[in-house]
């Protein structure tokens, strides 16, 4: 299930509003951030994903003023906040515990840091029900963090981070505490209310699935570095190298020699196959090393001997299989060292019967169904 987040604006729209230049974070012999430049706009949902040590907290706690970079500048709203302190900063920070006061009711946890703003009761407590009102539990004031479920003191703490009106919120691992099922729902509910609220979020999170389905953008980090910036279906279809491409979801890749180019489309000798792969061209010259890389989604598979009329097709036999629910997936051994990834819709009635281990059968995808990145 994935939330339609391409509702981006169009390149001449897009507002800068936090402008990273040439960060970097030295603990002892590690670097965990090596010269970070990044720019998020004005009111997106931007996640920063990787996997563990990449310095994706780090960052996160750069921009909340925890961290101080050893050297680079951070801009907010053009205003250098490297200077201020992390409560002078117009940026708040989720954490993945909520940190709830667990003496305090709900009402009193969300206004806690407008009474220590010192602002007037009467705003205090209209702000409050209009906190209660976006998260959906205006009925909940007098209760205690106890006496909730995980879903709803994950509502109450993004409410205590909003009531104070920053310019940016920051979170960290947000639903990480919350079970499959409630973790999905909550995804939704909290980009609608980022939405509603149009304040520029930067999450952190170690679930690719999740960024994908929540954000605007994602930066994929590795050993302190920005390997990739886009869109979720620009980092899934057009990944710019391996390591993009094996993290961000499931991929199968065949190393190989770009032997021919021509007419938008590249021919690969593959050794894994024994064969040659049609992928998309204009991208490496003849005799580069490439690899091919293809989505267990766009692998069609179908009993031996099958026509499936597609450009790449080749035969192997079913090494596993595993039954999901919605989809199942195979591994199908294809000989000479490449084990194929394939994922099927479960329709009963509908398709063929589903393949168990030993079966024969013929797998394939067109041309433009896959990717070609440098080996």
């Amino acid at each position: 299930m994935q939330y339609d987040r391409q509702r981006t604006r169009p390149a001449e729209q897009a507002v800068a509003h936090i402008e990273i230049q040439g960060l970097s974070k030295r603990y002892g012999p590690v670097l965990a951030l090596d010269d970070v430049n990044l720019t998020v706009n004005r009111g997106e949902l931007f996640a920063l994903v990787g996997s563990s040590g990449c310095g994706k907290t780090t960052l996160l706690r750069s921009l909340a003023g925890f961290v101080q970079p050893d050297q680079g500048r951070i801009l907010i709203g053009g205003r250098d906040v490297g200077p201020l302190a992390p409560y002078d900063r117009p940026v708040n920070m989720m954490f993945q515990s909520y940190a709830l006061f667990p003496h305090m009711t709900v009402e009193d946890n969300i206004a806690f840091g407008l009474r220590r703003e010192g602002l007037p009761s009467a705003e205090i407590k209209q702000r409050v029900a209009g906190a209660l009102e976006l998260i959906q539990m205006s009925g909940l004031g007098r209760r205690r963090p106890q006496q909730l479920s995980g879903g709803q003191r994950q509502r109450v703490a993004l409410a205590r981070a909003v009531v104070k009106r920053p310019q940016v919120l920051l979170l960290d691992e947000p639903l990480s505490a919350l079970d499959k099922k409630l973790r999905e729902e909550t995804q939704f509910e909290l980009v609608n209310i980022q939405e509603k609220l149009g304040i520029t979020f930067i999450m952190v999170t170690h679930d690719q699935g999740e960024a994908m389905t929540m954000s605007t953008r994602i930066a994929v980090m590795s050993e302190g570095r920005i390997v990739q910036v886009g869109t979720p279906s620009e980092i899934y279809d057009q990944p710019c190298n391996r390591f993009v491409a094996d993290f961000i979801g499931s991929v199968s890749l065949f190393d190989g020699i770009v032997v021919a180019d021509a007419e938008g489309r590249a021919t690969v000798r593959c050794d894994s196959l024994s064969s040659l792969l049609l992928a998309p061209g204009g991208g490496f010259p003849v005799g580069s090393a490439v690899a091919v890389g293809v989505r267990p989604e766009r692998v069609v598979v179908a009993p031996v001997d099958s026509r499936l009329g597609l450009q790449n097709v080749f035969e192997g036999v079913v090494a596993g299989s595993a039954f999901m629910g919605d989809r199942r997936i195979y591994q199908i051994d294809a000989g000479a060292g490449a084990l194929i990834k394939v994922t099927q819709t479960n329709t009963p009635g509908a398709g063929p019967l589903p393949f168990a281990r030993g079966d024969r059968v013929c797998f394939g995808w067109d041309a433009a169904a896959s990717f070609v990145i440098r080996a």
